[in-house]
């Protein structure tokens, strides 16, 4: 509930604190004497986007503070604790707002954003304004309203799940069936060079080896002579007999030279070793130097047609084999391709058959709660002084979407035989007022804790039809908290608190002012509405007629 209202600096008011009360409260006073403006600075603090210039001339800032009282179960307390904000019985809002535009917003004097407020605004406040008919003729908005009077938002959310796994399904559905088109469009190059590849198998570091050993092989025979030229200086015909005969001869004298040739021996023995080592090395070299002249052809087949293919492939010759297991993924690809896209078809179309399963049930609890809809709409209009009008909820296939498959609109029959319609095209005036407001009570029954405001909702009707209108609003206020900014003498008779709102020019200077009325004052102020700025008796006691009625 609301409790006070505070403004300072604002437009035209200069400082107002309002205590508001439980029931039905009415604000009532001339056109333009300001009653907007307390909308505007209520929404303000609020955190709706509204009117950028709100600062009164010559105010450094305009200041707005706002009290609501919140029951245990306030849904403002899971808003409050989802931000982090100080929570408790008593809920203080407050926003300033600078001459260029800049605002800052604390909420139970903790900083606050303009998302948080609006966030607990959805909570707190339910403004019905003059401007609220453009959305119930809005027939875009008629399913949004149908689902808000059903409570269906789980079961939308649910439809809005299934939406989303079907068009991610059949979005990836359509993908590989773009990817396999684009595989089979290459399809015979990837099999060709696959084959290819295959059939040559290159290595890695494969082609500067083959480069090596033909270059080996291609001057090998020169060199083969000057190796084996060396073979025979150091075999048994050159120094390995030369140094066996002075090994033979020595063993022949060493006995007799008391170990004066010791030295020499064991030299010459690892002289023997590491000339024999020399001799395998030289031996082994002179065998890799021998080739069949048939390798050498072979060799350069292999290294050319390496060569080729990295060049046709326009790569490296070392990344010839990365490639070749790169094109034979890219076809086992295409070959399981049909089978993949097979079971990317199953779940798309497991995915759409839940969400028409989940469609079908949201059309079934929405043809079940227009029935339920149209009922309560015909129960609020019958103490309206409509009760010969029918209200009906047309439902009709539409396109399949996230929010399900049915196209909602309002239709109305203001007399007994006459063909449904569009509410802007049926209704007049004063019919679509109090269309709005049987459709807003039942569209808020299921609220608790919301304070409700009509901004001028009995605008375009007047005597009895009045009366049936403010009469529906005290008992709307009866659980809670309505406040009413009405120019209608009977709506405002009918309010348990009642305030006036004034424009007064004092020093060149135009202020707005809210003064709550006592009963007598009330009685002036009912009188001014029946009769204009000349107040008689009459309506005086027409006045006093309408507050004991």
């Amino acid at each position: 509930m609301l409790r006070a209202l505070e403004i300072r600096d604002m437009l035209i008011i200069d400082r107002l604190e309002l205590a508001f009360q439980p029931g039905l409260n009415v604000l009532t006073g001339e056109t333009g004497a300001g009653k907007s403006i307390l909308l505007d600075s209520l929404g303000f603090v609020l955190g709706w986007r509204g009117r950028a210039e709100l600062v009164r001339a010559g105010a450094a800032q305009g200041e707005v503070v706002a009290v609501f009282d919140l029951a245990p179960d306030h849904a403002a307390r899971l808003v409050l604790r989802e931000a982090g904000l100080p929570e408790g019985d008593e809920l203080i809002l407050r926003r300033v707002n600078t001459p260029d535009g800049r605002k800052t917003a604390w909420v139970n004097d903790r900083r606050a954003s303009g998302e948080v407020l609006r966030a607990l605004s959805d909570t707190l406040v339910e403004l019905h304004g003059q401007q609220d008919d453009k959305g119930l003729l809005d027939p875009r908005v008629h399913r949004a309203l149908l689902d808000e009077f059903g409570g269906l938002a789980p079961m939308l959310e649910e439809v809005r799940v299934a939406w989303r796994a079907a068009s991610q399904a059949g979005k990836a559905v359509s993908q590989a069936e773009q990817r396999l088109a684009d595989m089979r469009a290459e399809e015979d190059f990837l099999r060709h060079s696959v084959a290819e590849l295959d059939k040559l198998d290159p290595q890695p570091g494969e082609e500067a080896e083959l480069d090596a050993r033909r270059r080996l092989m291609q001057g090998a025979e020169r060199t083969r002579e000057d190796v084996a030229r060396a073979l025979t200086a150091l075999g048994l015909e050159g120094a390995e007999g030369a140094m066996g005969d002075a090994m033979r001869w020595i063993d022949g004298v060493v006995d007799r030279m008391d170990g004066k040739l010791d030295g020499a021996v064991s030299a010459l023995e690892r002289a023997m070793v590491e000339l024999g080592e020399a001799v395998q090395g030289v031996e082994d070299t002179l065998a890799a130097l021998s080739f069949d002249p048939r390798e050498l052809e072979e060799t350069e087949e292999r290294l050319f047609a390496i060569r080729a293919a990295a060049r046709k492939h326009q790569m490296a010759p070392d990344g010839l084999s990365d490639l070749a297991r790169t094109l034979s993924d890219r076809l086992a690809a295409l070959d399981a391709g049909d089978a993949g896209l097979a079971a990317l078809r199953k779940e798309a179309s497991a995915a759409q058959a839940a969400y028409d399963a989940a469609a079908t049930k949201l059309t079934e609890a929405r043809h079940h709660h227009a029935t339920s809809l149209d009922t309560a709409v015909s129960a609020e209009l019958a103490p309206l002084k409509m009760e010969r009008a029918v209200f009906s909820t047309m439902i009709t296939p539409g396109p399949a979407g996230p929010e399900g498959r049915d196209t909602v609109a309002f239709t109305v029959a203001t007399n007994p035989g006459a063909p449904s319609g569009p509410l802007n095209k049926i209704a007049s005036g004063g019919e679509l007022s109090r269309f709005l407001l049987a459709l807003k009570v039942c569209l808020s029954q299921h609220q608790t804790g919301i304070t409700m405001i009509f901004d001028e909702i009995d605008r375009g009707v007047g005597g009895a039809t009045a009366d049936a209108v403010g009469r529906r609003l005290a008992a709307l206020a009866d659980d809670g908290q309505v406040l009413v900014v009405t120019h209608s003498p009977q709506v405002a008779a009918l309010g348990a608190h009642h305030w006036r709102v004034e424009k007064q020019v004092q020093d060149g200077m135009t202020t707005s002012t809210v003064t709550p009325l006592a009963p007598t004052d009330r009685v002036d102020e009912l009188a001014r509405m029946l009769a204009g700025d000349t107040i008689t008796q009459e309506a005086r006691a027409a006045a006093r007629a309408l507050l004991k009625a």
